[in-house]
């Protein structure tokens, strides 16, 4: 079996997603498969080089994974002309000054979202990239879940005839980190530190919407903090100045109309941490994280509101499970297949720098609805 590495620069991986997401379950994980297959029949061995601040963290993380390189020196490590490929998992401050770094030493970049901290930041670091000819990818990791793969499914083999509209709920409850310690870091509430539920889901609802109904043409969002003050990691107490609850209302392209719901105080009464329902002239679905099922318009019950009587069937009974007709691998690891692809194959690879300026764009639209109380168009991003 003949093999090749690729040389990966790995910027942010002492963090949660950074190392478990990116490193160990897609990188070190096609690592220990014996690689990438490519068309010539050669095996791409992607070959990770670790880079942060914490000189601790990166030593622990190469000699846990075996990985023989690791330094705090980005700029040494992106002069390295036989290191290719740039990627970006830090918080969003520092990423923008990071990626145009990477553009300016020619190396192709896949990077987390949000790509910046603003629309004219994204939008340049897309205009860059093209410039320089580099190729770029932007995470867009739940269209790889199996339970919007099967959404996908029933979408293109035209299951619900006209889409008329979609419901989603996203969240759970974030401890406050007094009684019980908070399981997302403290930054993520701090605005001043790019912390909020709009900046972070925004951007995921922005291409979720895009590439599986249609573009979003109208926002109508309400953001709000919902509790003041938290406790971080180090036991002391702050205040907490970026929303952590953002509600809602996308006009999509075509008539259809959205509403999703993002909450890190909501307690979770559903299947999934977060579910999509999606109504159609012939038929509805719900899908989660993995399930799908499915209520076609020939098997709908009719329910009578009577509210002096008890309710006698259990609508969840009704809905039919979708299989799952194919094996589903991490959607993380499949995104990082299809982006070292294009890099060494010039295979497609649809989400490029202008998707991730679309998650900002709406970010800072529904930010801005919800500070107007007003209702904000969405207008159309092309690169000048």
């Amino acid at each position: 079996m003949t093999t090749t590495t690729l040389p990966i620069i790995l910027n942010g991986v002492t963090g949660r997603m950074g190392y478990r997401q990116h490193l160990v379950r897609s990188l070190l994980a096609l690592r220990d498969e014996g690689g990438l297959p490519l068309r010539d029949g050669v095996r791409l061995l992607p070959e990770p080089i670790l880079v942060g601040r914490n000189e601790h963290k990166l030593r622990d993380i190469a000699e846990r994974h075996g990985i023989a390189r690791w330094t705090t020196d980005l700029d040494g490590v992106l002069a390295d002309p036989d290191v290719p490929v740039y990627f970006d998992a830090q918080v969003t401050q520092a990423r923008e000054k990071a990626i145009k770094a990477a553009i300016a030493a020619g190396k192709h970049v896949y990077t987390e979202k949000p790509t910046a901290e603003s629309l004219d930041g994204a939008l340049e670091l897309a205009r860059l990239a093209a410039d320089a000819g580099v190729k770029n990818g932007v995470v867009q990791d739940k269209l790889f879940l199996p339970g919007l793969i099967k959404l996908k499914r029933l979408i293109d083999g035209g299951f619900f005839g006209r889409i008329l509209s979609v419901r989603g709920e996203f969240g759970y409850w974030v401890f406050e980190g007094d009684w019980q310690e908070a399981q997302r870091p403290s930054w993520n509430y701090r605005r001043e530190d790019g912390g909020g539920i709009v900046v972070d889901m925004f951007c995921h609802w922005s291409y979720v919407l895009h590439e599986l109904f249609g573009r979003v043409e109208a926002v109508t969002a309400k953001a709000i903090t919902h509790v003041p003050e938290r406790i971080d990691e180090h036991g002391e107490r702050y205040a907490a100045t970026a929303d952590d609850a953002a509600y809602g209302i996308f006009e999509l392209a075509g008539g259809i109309v959205a509403q999703l719901n993002s909450s890190w105080c909501v307690r979770v009464y559903r299947d999934e941490l977060v579910e999509f329902q999606v109504d159609g002239t012939h038929g509805s679905a719900v899908a989660g994280l993995r399930e799908c099922r499915i209520q076609h318009r020939a098997t709908t019950p009719k329910p009578v509101w009577n509210p002096d009587l008890p309710v006698t069937e259990r609508f969840r009974d009704q809905w039919q499970l979708v299989p799952d007709n194919a094996e589903f691998d991490n959607g993380f690891k499949v995104q990082w297949e299809q982006f070292l692809r294009h890099v060494v194959e010039d295979a497609p690879f649809p989400y490029g720098f202008l998707a991730g300026a679309r998650g900002v764009q709406l970010a800072a639209l529904g930010l801005r609805s919800s500070d107007e109380g007003c209702r904000v168009e969405v207008p159309e991003l092309e690169l000048a």
